[in-house]
């Protein structure tokens, strides 16, 4: 099953869990399955149109993905990260 890796500033939601193993065969289908399981963790990637916010890059296996490619294929043993911007000033 795929993996999605949590970066730090999300880890709210998951107690702190960093890789969470889910069942999905898409990105998106990875990403809600955590949302799912971790109350308040989707609207931390997910804006009110439930597009990806533009703060957060998504990655497979090191490759990143356009943002808005939530159909974006993964299988068995795939890596899912969350990349977050910190912005500054």
């Amino acid at each position: 099953m795929p993996q999605v890796e949590i970066p730090p500033p999300y880890r709210g939601p998951t107690a702190g869990e960093a890789r969470i193993d889910v069942e999905g065969a898409t990105i998106g289908e990875c990403l809600k399955a955590v949302g799912d399981r971790y109350v308040g963790f989707a609207e931390q990637i997910f804006d009110t149109t439930g597009r990806v916010h533009r703060f957060v890059s998504l990655f497979v296996n090191g490759d990143e993905i356009d943002r808005n490619a939530l159909d974006t294929p993964v299988a068995d043993g795939d890596e899912v990260r969350i990349l977050a911007a910190i912005g500054g000033g």
